[in-house]
């Protein structure tokens, strides 16, 4: 079998800077120092399009953004989420030529919905890693089907239950599963790639985006009947923020893994603040700075590098590297003398436990050690 290596995982990224690769350089050493390294592309990543009439915030990465992730240390990306419409089918197109030129194996988009589906490849030595990916966050029109492009759906649907039958107007509890016709798409997708891989990634664009903790009753159905069906690492992104770390089957599961190298939401579009979806997100999570150049909760600067550290062809460790997001929103590693580091800690406990994940967090030098309870 092949050696020991690592397997680096991160949340959403994306830049439009003069300067792209600045926003990588400080975590550049580390994501170059693993032979597989997976992120969240957000963005599209094109110099052509037009923004289409149902994007939120319409996100549009220059073209010469691709090689910058490629020398940065990415090798596979999901492409899997709700901005890769924003600028319509050409800059769709255009992203994934541009990273397939770079060498970024892209996952969760294609030209309909079983090329959006299938799983991509990286070869380690005897060590064969797939990556299949899909989105829940679905802007109409964004989801692949079967002859129109997108990115794989793995959409949820939510209901009402009223908790006190025989007191009217009492709040009800808020309910979600899976789309049935979805998660078989997916789980097959994971049957498939784990006939031919020893290692499953399966990334997921999903959750409750801005709210500290919370996660959707759909999101561990799905993470569990993944892992159940070969799955052997679950990296979420999407809510812009840190969320719990769970297992299943001793099989991690990163809810969320928060923002980790993208622009602040005025920099792609300065008009953006003055919008009623805007307004909303921000009443989500009352600690924005809308008068600084980092808007965003101070929350969402807790990030880092999901580290799972392969043996005998299997992941036999997982790990976590904190991070903090600076002023120019770009993440920095902290070594464990940092008090952020005991902040980020503390943090990843808190909303770990918040929501019943039996998961052990213990410090070992400048890294923390993922354990299930």
């Amino acid at each position: 079998m092949t050696g020991d290596f690592a397997i680096l995982g991160v949340g959403d990224v994306g830049a439009k800077r003069a300067d792209l690769a600045s926003m990588f350089a400080a975590v550049r050493p580390i994501l170059r120092s693993a032979p597989v390294v997976m992120g969240q592309l957000e963005t599209v990543v094109s110099d052509r399009g037009a923004i289409v009439p149902n994007a939120k915030l319409a996100m549009r990465a220059p073209s010469g953004l691709a090689p910058v992730l490629a020398d940065s240390g990415f090798t596979m990306m999901s492409f899997a989420g709700n901005h890769c419409l924003d600028w319509g089918f050409d800059a769709f197109r255009d992203t994934l030529a541009h990273m397939a030129s770079a060498k970024v194996a892209i996952a969760g988009a294609g030209e309909n919905r079983a090329q959006a589906y299938r799983p991509v490849y990286q070869q380690v030595g005897d060590t064969r890693i797939a990556l299949i990916a899909a989105s829940s966050i679905l802007p109409d029109g964004y989801a692949a089907t079967r002859d129109s492009a997108g990115c794989a759906p793995l959409r949820a649907h939510t209901f009402y239950e009223q908790v006190e039958h025989d007191q009217p107007r009492t709040p009800a509890r808020i309910r979600s599963y899976p789309d049935r016709t979805d998660l078989a798409s997916l789980l097959a997708a994971i049957v498939e790639a784990k006939a031919v891989a020893q290692i499953v990634l399966v990334s997921l664009h999903w959750g409750i985006h801005m709210v500290r903790g919370s996660l959707a009753d759909y999101q561990i159905e799905v993470a569990h009947a993944a892992i159940d069906a070969g799955a052997d690492a679950i990296l979420g992104h999407h809510p812009h923020l840190m969320k719990g770390i769970g297992f299943h089957r001793g099989k991690p599961i990163f809810y969320s893994l928060g923002n980790f190298a993208i622009e602040q939401p005025h920099v792609w579009d300065p008009a953006i603040v003055e919008t009623d979806s805007f307004r909303h997100l921000v009443s989500l999570n009352p600690s924005w700075s809308l008068d600084s150049a980092y808007m965003l909760p101070e929350e969402t600067r807790i990030t880092g590098v999901a580290k799972l550290a392969v043996r005998e062809g299997g992941i036999a460790e997982t790990r976590f590297l904190p991070a903090w997001i600076e002023d120019d929103s770009a993440p920095r590693l902290l070594a464990s003398a940092d008090p952020r580091f005991a902040r980020v800690c503390a943090y990843l406990v808190e909303v770990t436990a918040a929501e019943g994940l039996a998961t052990r967090i213990e410090r070992d030098g400048d890294e923390l050690v993922l354990l299930p309870g």
